[in-house]
């Protein structure tokens, strides 16, 4: 009997806005039957996508495809850490930043194709007082917008945006010690992420020069802005130009403390928690296994229209 190649692939029902009764059986019917051995599991609870990932190692999976949001993703990729088992991603959330980072189609046909050319590559995770993390985590201002988009029925670009809008008036700056190999700052931030990827998810680059296979993270620490400085903050934001901002400050390293004056939220790839005044963030080089395009399309900067469409669309 000729080997098979074992996919389990976890969908979550309850990410995204789509509906997908119908994803088992387009899933299914993608893979030849003579070379692949798909098994498809629905989840049930948080927590459930970690559980089945796990036990897809345990039986020798060749790969595991993630159905859904940043959330689901992000889930079921910490449980393949370090393992031979190879993630794929068919984005069905809002922000999809791992995915945008990865370059996987945010059309799900053209998403299983990429798993099916079976092009593997080693990307690197950070961990965050322990706690994985694989495109970004980051307190102050995207820690509050987190929290605020946390739970919400409605999402989507346009969602994500307004949240970005009314979250600027309620913020304050703190005031951050950042210690790292390289060096310190001491100063008042509005923002400070750690950047495994390049964005946040939505096209949003907070660290547009951040690598996911250089066992580096960018931080990136947006001093305090007033009114007149969201309108340029914003494009820049969308166009990948943010490092040109006047207030952004960059510290490339593998692993740092942070310092803040009082405990609080943090965000975890835009899963917003709470921790301690103390945050020790390290990148773990080459920790996962993806499953990303052959030949990725180039990608050049938004323009305002097309900002304009991803907003609004």
């Amino acid at each position: 009997m000729a080997y098979k190649k074992k996919i389990y692939a976890i969908i979550n029902p309850a990410s995204g806005t789509s509906k997908k009764q119908n994803l088992p059986h387009r899933i299914a019917e993608k893979f030849d039957a003579r070379e692949f051995d798909v098994h498809i599991f629905i989840t049930g609870y948080a927590g459930h996508g970690y559980e089945i990932a796990k036990q897809a190692i345990a039986d020798e999976a060749t790969y595991v495809i993630a159905v859904g949001g940043d959330g689901t993703v992000n889930e079921i990729a910490r449980a393949l850490v370090n393992s031979d088992v190879a993630l794929g991603i068919i984005p069905m959330g809002s922000g999809n930043g791992l995915g945008r980072d990865l370059n996987i189609p945010m059309d799900f046909k053209k998403a299983l194709d990429v798993i099916i050319e079976e092009n593997i590559i080693d990307i690197d995770y950070g961990k965050v007082n322990d706690k994985i993390f694989f495109c970004t985590c980051g307190m102050g201002f995207d820690a509050e917008v987190a929290a605020k988009s946390s739970g919400k029925k409605s999402r989507g670009s346009f969602m994500y945006f307004k949240n970005m809008l009314e979250t600027f008036f309620q913020q304050k700056p703190e005031r951050y010690e950042i210690t790292c190999p390289e060096g310190a700052i001491k100063d008042e931030a509005f923002v400070v992420t750690c950047a495994n990827a390049s964005q946040y998810g939505y096209n949003a680059h907070i660290a547009p020069h951040a690598d996911i296979q250089d066992g580096m993270m960018n931080i990136a620490i947006l001093k305090p802005l007033s009114v007149l400085d969201i309108p340029q903050t914003s494009l820049q934001l969308f166009t990948k130009k943010i490092d040109e901002n006047s207030k952004m400050i960059e510290l490339i390293t593998n692993k740092a403390t942070i310092k803040r004056e009082r405990e609080g939220l943090i965000h975890i790839d835009g899963d917003p928690i709470k921790m301690g005044k103390e945050i020790n963030v390290e990148i773990v080089p080459s920790g996962l296994k993806v499953l990303i395009p052959k030949d990725p399309p180039k990608k050049n900067p938004l323009d305002p229209l097309e900002i304009l469409a991803t907003v609004f669309g």
